[in-house]
């Protein structure tokens, strides 16, 4: 036990996702490492725990509180312009080595990572929603660590929160249980998905099993949520032509109207080596997912050199109807109902 995990444990409550097996020792089904754990000790994320036969799971307070515009997630097919109130926890599921959030994410792992204890706040969901009621968010998202390791708090949260209109998200990698998924569904109808590859042995390098997020993707459509995806593209770790038409057929399977959103690395954390994704390359992502059948693919975080893939354009008639540059959006034309103005077709979202 480190000395983040001891002061977070005065701050969890007995979990629901879990299975109680002999001997004291438990099963939590929140994540799909689905961690046995014996008494005294912890899951793979650090911040769920066994104590006397029981499974604890983080509650009480966050570690980020932020307003920002929903694009910033990314949505972009969800209540577009919309200001979107993110809270987040410690801890994830995974260990990536060009994580981008990892002074959260990385908590309880990593001792350089420890400092992050410095921004827990306690706090009860009441106060959560309240806020997002005087910041003025349509949208309450769960991020910045993983936040399905902390389901229950989410949970929580969002109950309230929809009882006041607000509509609630996720912004995850993706490594859920169906068990989970099913336990947010009532109160979660957006979930963003990480796709980091297409191959296994890349997954098994940060912590993970390709499969079960693949698995994540279909549930989570299958349950109805809002789902968006999104690719980090890392120069010689998933970049290559034939990964990525994997990825495009893939989610061209689960549906054609899921957006994909490439997305731009650049050095952090642990990987120092690999180069900063240029816009050539999210250019040739995009162009291979839109070829692929996907009827919106977007370009991410390097506004204005990623040509016409920050605009949402009508796949029937090809009119623009939602034009961004990077987080803002510059014009948007789509009705009230969600439909093209010049063709009316439906565009897949929510926007109401």
């Amino acid at each position: 036990m480190t000395g983040i995990t001891m002061k977070l444990d005065a701050l969890a409550r007995e979990a629901d996702l879990v299975q109680t097996l002999g001997s004291g020792e438990v099963r939590c089904l929140v994540c799909a490492q689905r961690c046995l754990i014996r008494p005294g000790r912890r899951g793979i994320c650090q911040m769920r725990y066994n104590m006397h036969g029981k499974l604890f799971a983080p509650w009480g307070y966050v570690a980020g509180l932020q307003a920002d515009p929903v694009e910033k997630k990314p949505f972009y097919h969800f209540l577009p312009g919309s200001i979107v109130l993110t809270f987040g926890m410690l801890g994830c599921n995974f260990h990536c080595a060009y994580c981008q959030n990892w002074l959260t994410s990385q908590a309880g792992r990593d001792p350089v990572c420890d400092q992050a204890v410095d921004h827990v706040r306690k706090i009860e969901p009441e106060q959560i929603v309240e806020y997002g009621k005087r910041m003025g968010a349509q949208v309450l998202a769960s991020s910045y660590n993983e936040p399905i390791i902390t389901s229950e708090w989410a949970a929580a949260i969002f109950k309230l929160a929809i009882e006041t209109g607000m509509k609630c998200v996720m912004v995850s990698n993706g490594y859920a249980t169906s068990e989970a998924l099913e336990y947010l569904s009532p109160t979660m109808s957006g979930y963003k998905i990480d796709l980091k590859s297409m191959q296994d042995k890349n997954y098994r390098s940060l912590g993970g099993v390709l499969k079960n997020v693949l698995d994540s993707i279909k549930k989570a459509h299958d349950l109805g949520m809002w789902v968006e995806v999104v690719t980090l593209l890392v120069p010689g770790f998933n970049d290559s032509n034939a990964e990525l038409w994997e990825m495009a057929r893939f989610l061209r399977e689960v549906s054609p109207a899921i957006p994909w959103h490439i997305t731009a690395f650049h050095q952090d954390y642990h990987m120092q080596e690999a180069d900063n994704t240029p816009p050539t390359s999210l250019l040739r992502a995009a162009e291979i997912g839109s070829e692929a059948g996907l009827n919106y693919v977007y370009a991410g975080n390097l506004p204005g050199r990623v040509d016409e893939y920050e605009t949402t354009f009508c796949h029937k008639c090809r009119t623009a109807l939602i034009k961004r540059r990077g987080f803002y959006i510059l014009e948007n034309r789509i009705t009230l109902k969600g439909t093209c103005p010049k063709c009316n077709l439906q565009v897949a979202g929510v926007w109401d």
